[in-house]
C-alpha cells in the first residue's frame, strides 16, 4: 500500500514537539510538505525534514496535488479558516483544538466537512491516554457504583506564553485552550452531552487565564472543574460514585485509583473513636494540669510543648 503523503500547516511549539517527529516515524505516512510563515520555525522544521517541501503559506501547500491529507497546528484564531481552505482544496484534515474561537465559525467547518465527504478529526488526543481510557472502562462497568458528580483541574505553571496566546481573541482563553480538554474527555467517559453550562473567568497574567466551570449532563451527572494557566503543572479527575470514588493524575498517576466507600467508611470509623478517646483524656490539657500540679513554671510548660526548631 502506499504511503499517506501528508503536510504539516504550521511549525510552531507543539507541531515541533509532537506532530513533526511522530509524523517522520510513522511508516506508512510521507511527511510531503511544510508551511509556516515565520523564517526561524520555517528553517528548523525544513533542517529536521529536509525531504519536505517548505512553503511561507498554507495556501501554497494546499495548492500542491501530491499532499493527500493536512494537520493543522495554527494559532487558535486561524484554526477555521485553514480547515475550510484544506477541505475546499479535496484535503483530509487533522485540526488541533479547538475547531474555532467562535461558534459561528465552528459551524462554518462542520458544515464544510460534512459536504466534502473527507475525513476530519479534531485533535482531542488525551481520549487515547491509557488513564483516560481505564476510568472509562471503569465508570461503565460501575467499580464504584453510579457515578453522581465529578470534579477536575486542570493547571500549569506560570510559564512565559507566545503572545497569541495571552489574548482572548487569538487564544481563546484558558477555556478553549484547557477546558476543551476536559469537557471533550467528560463526554468520553460519559457518553453523555452536556445539557448546561456556567462558567467564571479571571485575568491575570494575561487575558482569561483562569476559569471555573459547572456542567449538568444529559443524564444529569454534575461536573465541577477549575482551569489556570498561573499556578502549578495538574491534571487530575475524581469521579463519586455511590460505592466509592475513582482518582488520577495525568501527570502522576500510573493507573486510576479505587477508594472503597465501605472501607473508608471503617478508617472513618476507627478514626473518630481515636478522637473520642482523645477527647475523654487529652493529652496536652493532661500535661497543663499535671504541671500545674506538680507546679511547674509557665514557661518551662509551653517551651516543652513546642517543635524542636520554634524553640
Amino acid at each position: 500500500m502506499a504511503k499517506l503523503r501528508v503536510g504539516l500547516v504550521g511549525c510552531g511549539r507543539i507541531a515541533q514537539l509532537v506532530h513533526l517527529p511522530l509524523l517522520m516515524r510513522l511508516p506508512d505516512v510521507e511527511l510531503t510538505a511544510l508551511a509556516e510563515s515565520d523564517p526561524a520555525r520555517r528553517e528548523e522544521a525544513a533542517r529536521r525534514a529536509p525531504r519536505a517541501a517548505v512553503h511561507p503559506t498554507h495556501a501554497e501547500l494546499l495548492a500542491d496535488p501530491s499532499v493527500e491529507a493536512v494537520l493543522i497546528c495554527l494559532p487558535n484564531a486561524l484554526h477555521h479558516h485553514a480547515a475550510i481552505d484544506a477541505l475546499d482544496a479535496g484535503k483530509h484534515v487533522y485540526l488541533e483544538k479547538p475547531l474555532a474561537t467562535d461558534l459561528g465559525d465552528a459551524r462554518s467547518v462542520l458544515d464544510v466537512w460534512r459536504r466534502s465527504g473527507l475525513v476530519g478529526m479534531i485533535g482531542f488526543n488525551y481520549r487515547f491516554n491509557p488513564l483516560h481510557q481505564s476510568a472509562r472502562r471503569h465508570i461503565e462497568r460501575k467499580i464504584v457504583g453510579e457515578i453522581v458528580g465529578a470534579r477536575s483541574i486542570f493547571s500549569s505553571a506560570a510559564r512565559e506564553l507566545p503572545e497569541w496566546k495571552k489574548n482572548r481573541q487569538t487564544g481563546g482563553g484558558v477555556l478553549l485552550d484547557f477546558a476543551s480538554h476536559h469537557v471533550d474527555l467528560m463526554r468520553y467517559f460519559f457518553r453523555q452531552e452536556i445539557q448546561q453550562v456556567y462558567a467564571e473567568l479571571r485575568s491575570q497574567r494575561s487575558e482569561e487565564d483562569s476559569a471555573t466551570l459547572e456542567l449538568r449532563l444529559t443524564d444529569s451527572t454534575l461536573v465541577q472543574s477549575f482551569f489556570t494557566t498561573s499556578a502549578l503543572d495538574e491534571d487530575r479527575f475524581e469521579f463519586y460514585g455511590t460505592n466509592g470514588k475513582l482518582t488520577f493524575d495525568r501527570h502522576l498517576s500510573r493507573s486510576v485509583e479505587i477508594t472503597d466507600a465501605a472501607r473508608t467508611m471503617i478508617e472513618v470509623k476507627r478514626l473518630r473513636q481515636a478522637c473520642e478517646s482523645l477527647a475523654r483524656n487529652p493529652p496536652l490539657f493532661g500535661r497543663f494540669l499535671g504541671g500545674a500540679m506538680s507546679r511547674r513554671s509557665p514557661a518551662r510548660w509551653l517551651t516543652s510543648s513546642l517543635p524542636l526548631e520554634a524553640r
